[in-house]
């Protein structure tokens, strides 16, 4: 039950609100066999565990007002939201469930348990393994293979009849399932044909319910076959001991079980109950799985390259942060397997707002239910985007493990100060693994990533809902587009939704830190000084201002048509861009707490215009820095015109400063920019950036450092602009960059010792021997601060 309650604890990221983990146990089966007699009594028992919990739970009546539970002593906060669903034991009892609920009236109706007759059936969606398989998929694109076209081998746990598995082994039509066992049977299959094998995967499935014993030998390649785990002794082929690599031609249903989680292959499945893989230095108990111990194989023993968690728990934590520390890739059973939880938190919150429905008459119970299955498809694909993205999130994180490894080190600090976070529970490492870690030069692998992801996205939801953020009339949208297309019309009574405020949240806080990262919050907040409800406004007015969602949407489009490289370097440089302008627009709201619509009004045209003079309004250093970008993503194979739009993102960034200036000095916002960029040249603003930009420190401090440097030298250069916008007489001064270079050299002039003074100090670091240094960048800083006062 407790690691159940961890499993869920990181899923709940993507879900709203955070839940935990219950569980009842029927004290009284009949004995005999018998299994209605079993089955009644065991839902006598959930009865009575569910009326308990409702005892004790807060209702809503019909006038939307709060009512606490009969003759009890309240000492906690109002809270009405309980819901439960199906899980081990109970995966057919959700209408059970929600018959308790109407019998007390319960509020949440036939929310209360997901997934019931007019539910969405995650077997018959197949949501749970089609999450999974998104991070399958993600991890052998990584690796250069598409698995949808190209064929496979897999190793599995499970059989046809589990929703996990079943629906698993039909997504690609290109498997190999040479072996799979569960806690019946033990199935070879050497040399499948993968159309004659996926077509007998498929029957078995469409079966009320079968096992391996069912499937037909005759589809079977040579030297495979069917065995029972209760034989005493199984006698192999030639062809399935080459397969596991084993001597003995006698082995035990143990021992071939063993032998299948060690084998070599490309992908090893997990979809049935069960806890396979613990790493070296643990204990049996810490698997807390008795069945399996027998088979249980350590994580560096395993031969796959990519491991897909579809079922929970199917290794422990430290089993899967050893596989990946000897090569593989895998995620979290939290990352993998979480499509069905958030496919059952879909369920609940369409089901709260179509009861506001119901009871305001807009629409009729049987009128709902024909709704509800209309959006299945709908429901599937919001689930699956976020299957998508976070499996995404981790490959860019995964991507700057190393550079980022104090990075998350603070964070784990951080979560743990303010009691959010305990690492050893969670497996993470402690300070003297990190020190082993860093001078190793590795970083977090991507199980403990995943851990990270989750625990930033709860910590940031959490603040976002204390902040005023989610009341702004911009995040209306976000709720809107949270639900189905269909319920579009439905605006109003989503105004009213009792988890508005939550659900905005959950959004912003995943699509936040998916595309920043978990470290990006924190640090923002520091560095512009500002609370959450300027971060979350400034980040959802940086994604329109910059058009970030559609070119993203591009990128996504890239999938399979170029190398995962090159896609990831175009996702990278978006984020970087997405930080960037975030930050600067988080600086303005501190001054005056703007709203999303009132920034994105204010600067999202002048990016329009820019971007319609790009590359020629930058100096020449720019414009040949951002060909030199441009190239480089379309070596990768990034399409031109995608290439040349990320490369210029950044450069776009500085609008904001740009627009001020323009409004303080009323000149258009295209002639602020070419001077500003002329005086970038004029000083060398551009080369010291990209110096700095480049520059690695080894220390974390300096590498904090240096992103300060750069945020004070884009503020010396539009302090400079300033100056010599107020130096020349009209904006026609800077109609050309020939105009625009002979103000500042004007301007220049009027301090013609000082500015000397400042050109010629960088002159002689940069010809200086052993390149730049943090030292060298501050001095020439130092000297370039010189100019922006104006005496």
């Amino acid at each position: 039950m407790l690691g159940l309650v961890k499993a869920q604890q990181v899923k709940n990221a993507v879900i709203v609100p955070v839940g935990s983990k219950g569980g009842f146990y029927p004290k009284h089966l009949p004995r005999g066999g018998d299994a209605a007699a079993v089955r009644a009594e065991a839902v006598r028992a959930y009865t009575t565990f569910l009326s308990g919990l409702l005892d004790l739970t807060d209702n809503i009546d019909a006038d939307h007002k709060l009512v606490p539970p009969r003759d009890t002593v309240v000492l906690d906060d109002p809270d009405p939201y309980l819901v439960v669903a199906a899980d081990k034991g109970t995966a057919t009892f959700s209408d059970i469930a929600n018959r308790v609920a109407e019998a007390y009236d319960f509020w949440l109706g036939d929310a209360f348990a997901s997934g019931g007759s007019v539910g969405y059936d995650h077997k018959v969606m197949g949501i749970t393994a089609r999450g999974a398989w998104e991070a399958v998929r993600r991890h052998f694109r990584e690796l250069g293979k598409d698995i949808q076209t190209t064929p496979f081998t897999v190793m599995g746990v499970g059989d046809m009849s589990g929703d996990v598995f079943g629906n698993g082994m039909l997504l690609s039509k290109q498997i190999l399932l040479r072996a799979a066992f569960d806690h019946r049977h033990i199935f070879i299959d050497p040399e499948p044909d993968p159309a004659v094998s996926w077509a007998e995967r498929k029957r078995l499935f469409d079966l009320p319910r079968s096992s391996w014993a069912e499937y037909d030998t005759a589809c079977i390649s040579q030297g495979g076959g069917v065995y029972a785990r209760t034989a005493k002794t199984i006698n192999l082929s030639p062809q399935a001991r080459a397969l596991l690599d084993l001597e003995s031609v006698s082995v035990t249903p143990d021992e071939l079980m063993h032998a299948i989680l060690q084998a070599r292959t490309e992908l090893l499945y997990f979809g049935g109950i069960g806890c396979y893989v613990k790493a070296r230095g643990e204990s049996h108990e810490a698997a807390g799985d008795k069945a399996n111990d027998a088979i249980r194989v350590h994580g560096a023993e395993l031969r796959a390259q990519v491991v897909g968690e579809g079922a929970n728990l199917a290794l422990t934590q430290a089993g899967r942060i050893e596989f990946a520390l000897a090569g593989g890739r895998l995620n979290t059973d939290a990352i993998d397997n979480s499509a069905g939880v958030d496919c059952s938190d879909h369920e609940v919150n369409i089901k709260i707002l179509t009861g506001l429905l119901e009871r305001g008459g807009v629409l009729s119970r049987p009128a709902r239910n024909a709704l509800l299955a209309g959006m299945t498809d709908d429901v599937a694909r919001l689930v699956l985007r976020h299957n998508a993205s976070q499996t995404l999130a981790l490959s860019l994180m995964e991507s700057d493990a190393v550079a980022e490894l104090t990075a998350h080190a603070r964070l784990m600090a951080d979560l743990e100060a303010s009691g959010r976070l305990d690492r050893k529970v969670e497996g993470l490492p402690d300070a003297a693994a990190l020190a082993a870690r860093e001078k190793a030069g590795r970083g977090l692998t991507r199980p403990e990533l995943a851990v990270l992801l989750a625990y930033g996205k709860l910590d940031l939801s959490e603040d976002i809902v204390a902040s005023d953020a989610p009341d702004d009339v911009f995040f209306r949208g976000t709720l809107r587009r949270y639900f189905p297309p269909a319920l579009a019309d439905y605006a109003p009574q989503m105004e009213r939704h009792r988890l508005r405020r939550d659900i905005i949240a959950t959004v912003l806080a995943n699509d936040m830190i998916n595309m920043c990262g978990p470290t990006f919050p924190s640090r923002l907040r520091e560095s512009a000084a500002c609370d959450t409800t300027a971060l979350a406004k400034s980040f959802a007015a940086a994604r329109v201002i910059l058009c970030i969602d559609d070119i993203w949407a591009e990128v996504d489009g890239l999938d399979g048509h170029i190398p995962a490289a090159g896609q990831t370097a175009l996702y990278k440089a978006l984020a970087y861009a997405l930080r960037s302008q975030t930050f600067w627009l988080a600086r303005v709201n501190v001054r005056n707490r703007a709203a999303v619509d009132q920034l994105i009004t204010a600067y999202a045209p002048a990016v329009a215009t820019l971007v319609a003079m790009m590359p020629d309004l930058l100096s020449p250093f720019e414009q040949a820095e951002t060909q030199q970008w441009a190239e480089r993503y379309m070596r990768d194979g990034a399409p031109p015109a995608l290439a040349r739009t990320v490369s210029l993102l950044q450069p776009l960034t500085t609008v904001t400063d740009l627009v001020d200036l323009a409004q303080a000095t009323r000149w258009r916002t295209e002639a602020v920019a070419r001077l500003y960029h002329q005086v970038g040249a004029a000083f060398a603003f551009d080369r010291l950036r990209s110096a700095a930009g480049a520059f690695i420190g080894g220390d974390p401090f300096e590498r904090l450092a240096v992103r300060r440097l750069i945020e004070d030298m884009l503020g010396e250069q539009a302090d400079i602009t300033r100056l010599v916008l107020r130096f020349a007489a009209s904006e026609q001064a800077a109609e050309t960059a020939e105009l625009a270079q002979a103000a500042i050299a004007s301007w220049s002039a009027l301090r013609g010792e000082r500015v000397r003074a400042a050109l010629n100090t960088i002159e002689s670091i940069e010809k200086a021997a052993g390149g730049w240094s943090f030292a060298k960048l501050t001095i020439a800083n130092a000297a370039l601060r010189e100019l922006t006062t104006d005496k």
